[in-house]
């Protein structure tokens, strides 16, 4: 099920002209996480002023595992 959006999220617009920005997923390590998720939760931070640690459950977490 798709999360619901936040204000802070890219629009596609957004997405597509920042996509080729961000480097490709390493072949190797931890499994990829969706790249747009993770910006979105980078905007979400700076946005709301929230700790990272405090983040929705609905954002990916760059760990791999909440605390």
């Amino acid at each position: 099920m798709p999360r619901e959006n936040y204000p802070s999220d890219l629009t596609d617009g957004q997405w597509q002209i920042i996509r080729f920005l961000i480097p490709p997923p390493a072949k190797r390590g931890r499994p990829p996480l969706d790249r747009r998720e993770v910006i979105n939760a980078i905007l979400y931070v700076n946005r709301t002023g929230c700790a990272w640690r405090a983040l929705p459950h609905d954002f990916p977490c760059p760990s791999g595992k909440r605390v």
